[in-house]
């Protein structure tokens, strides 16, 4: 009997070497005329390029307001004054600083598919790292899931241009495997999600790239996401990355009398594929995938579904900018 516990997996020569390799400089040029957009409006700690819809004291003239007693008398436009008589006070279009969480998964389920899960999760990350780097907004990043490593690895946030390399060093040091193979526990997406609430920057746009093939689920996760915890007020995306051959098993070679094992487990069945097993596989795949999305719906979170053959550039320049999330 056959045994396909790696079955589809590329050879390790497929993981990138390099920045550069791992996305490429014609793409970069393309992203160049995007920016990350929220649907929340979020107060920054740093001055940033964004305008926000909040008022307050930029450099950037708006409006006026009548003088009210107690308004700081600075503000004052005493050339209104000399026309009309009456206190009339500056009103400026403060600029917010926006930023982008990046949570990626990079546990065994992902390292499946051709081309991988994980790289393609990488590929995107670094995509849209890029684009909130180059518009002065901050941006972090952590995986989660690698063997061998914590429950997490974070990276503090960072600004600018300059950092685009430091980012992708980051993803490349995640798609490395371990010297020693270790395997890891099984992705407590709860505690993820958890810590991700009670980080100290947490809000802005988050983006989770993962198959969300969780054993214990995902529902406790995006509770987390979706609820306001130590101050965490997250725009979230949901970016379920899937192989093509999960999608769509009727295009492999896996037929007949097979014993399956688990990536992260090591779980192992022995069973009979069939068109009907297949097309039971299917349907439960389906409802899994609109269960997510429902999940999602209700908690206010954004659902795509992908695979891991996507085009990147079409993602990126026509799917994500409908969606809200680049503009």
């Amino acid at each position: 009997m056959p045994d396909t516990s790696h079955a589809g997996v590329p050879a390790a020569s497929d993981v990138p070497k390099s920045v550069g390799e791992l996305l490429g400089p014609g793409l970069l040029r393309r992203l160049d005329s995007l920016d990350i957009l929220s649907r929340k409006m979020f107060a920054g700690k740093l001055p940033g390029e964004r305008r926000s819809k909040r008022r307050g004291q930029s450099v950037e003239f708006d409006d006026y307001r009548p003088y009210v007693a107690g308004d700081d008398l600075r503000h004052i436009d005493w050339n209104v004054y000399a026309r009309l008589e009456r206190f009339f006070l500056k009103i400026f279009r403060e600029e917010e600083d926006l930023s982008l969480h990046l949570a990626i998964d990079l546990s065994e389920s992902m390292d499946f598919g051709e081309p991988r899960k994980r790289v393609f999760a990488a590929r995107l990350a670094l995509a849209l790292g890029y684009i909130g780097l180059v518009n002065q907004n901050r941006v972090s990043a952590m995986y989660f899931g690698r063997a061998g490593s914590s429950p997490f690895v974070r990276l503090a946030p960072m600004r600018g241009r300059r950092e685009v390399e430091r980012l992708g060093r980051f993803l490349l040091d995640g798609l490395a495997r371990p010297v020693e193979a270790v395997r890891p526990e099984p992705v407590d997406f709860t505690d993820v999600a958890r810590r991700l609430a009670h980080a100290r920057s947490s809000k802005g746009v988050l983006v989770v790239v993962s198959d969300f093939m969780f054993r214990e689920g995902y529902v406790g996760g995006l509770n987390y996401l979706a609820a306001t915890v130590a101050g965490a007020s997250f725009d979230t995306y949901a970016v379920q990355v899937l192989s093509r051959e999960e999608a769509d098993p009727t295009g492999t070679t896996l037929v007949g009398d097979l014993r399956l094992t688990d990536s992260e487990t090591a779980e192992s069945a022995e069973v009979t594929v069939s068109g009907a097993l297949i097309k039971r596989y299917r349907e439960r795949l389906e409802g899994y995938v609109a269960g997510l999305e429902r999940a999602c719906q209700a908690r206010g979170i954004q659902h795509l579904l992908l695979t891991s053959d996507a085009d990147l550039e079409e993602l990126l320049l026509d799917r994500l900018r409908g969606r809200g999330l680049l503009g």
